[in-house]
């Protein structure tokens, strides 16, 4: 019996989820484009850190953290379902979001994802964020590092999110429901 011939996005896919990357590397399956990141600098897991250690002491929901954890959105051009590795993500622990799920998860569930600008800025600025927004995504946080600021947006819809709030490294900038907290920047600047 002989089998259809599988379809370009379909060949994509399946080469993308066999890849075997080396330890610290991050591939991610972006717009029909296979994009594979190095290990992040130091100065990228401090921001990490920075984040992470007031997230914990300062939400006012208690909330479970993932750094890289692969998450699936679809495609705007109908193609594979779109394959992203946050810098970091989170969800309302008592949800225990991340328990039984595999290495790819959909985003529902998910308050926020963070990243950190590095070499390829632009992919953190505009594919990546409208990828989050199309996923349901409510709230996007962008340290950008070439800039020296922070962007949360928020409010996904139309694929794209409806509101933007930048500040630069020093000030704050407020994180709304479930966080309902103020994340300081000083330390990033």
């Amino acid at each position: 019996m002989a089998h259809e011939p599988l379809s370009r996005e379909q060949q994509l896919l399946e080469s993308f989820l066999a890849l075997d990357t080396p330890r610290g590397y991050r591939a991610e399956l972006i717009e029909g484009e296979i994009v594979v990141t190095p290990p992040p600098d130091g100065d990228h897991e401090d921001y990490i850190g920075l984040l992470v250690d007031q997230v914990g002491a300062k939400s006012q929901t208690r909330m479970q953290f993932a750094g890289t954890r692969g998450l699936t959105v679809p495609s705007s051009s109908g193609g594979p379902d779109i394959h992203l590795i946050p810098d970091g993500t989170w969800a309302p622990l008592q949800r225990r979001l991340y328990r039984g799920t595999g290495s790819w998860m959909p985003c529902d569930g998910v308050s926020m994802v963070a990243e950190v600008t590095s070499t390829r800025a632009d992919r953190d600025r505009d594919v990546k964020r409208r990828s989050y927004a199309r996923g349901g995504i409510p709230l996007y946080l962008l340290v950008d590092r070439q800039r020296g600021s922070v962007t949360l947006f928020s409010e996904p819809g139309d694929d794209d999110y409806q509101q933007v709030v930048t500040m630069p490294f020093g000030k704050e900038i407020a994180l709304p429901a479930p966080f309902s907290m103020t994340l300081e920047t000083t330390d990033f600047a």
